[in-house]
């Protein structure tokens, strides 16, 4: 099952919209390019196991 979710961009502060593969577990660690600056952002997604609403940190990529 598949969900989006928004997060900012570690390096340019815009919002991205990505999928999440809610079947993939509760937290996920992957990296995915910004849509608009397309540098590498490391995305941190917590699901919530009851609501399965998406949290999403990001951190730079160096």
């Amino acid at each position: 099952m598949q969900s989006t979710a928004e997060y900012i961009c570690a390096f340019c502060g815009e919002p991205n919209t990505t999928f999440v593969d809610l079947s993939a577990g509760l937290t996920q660690t992957y990296i995915e390019d910004c849509q608009v600056c397309c540098r590498p952002n490391q995305l941190y997604v917590t699901v919530d196991d009851v609501s399965l609403d998406i949290d999403i940190a990001t951190d730079f990529v160096e």
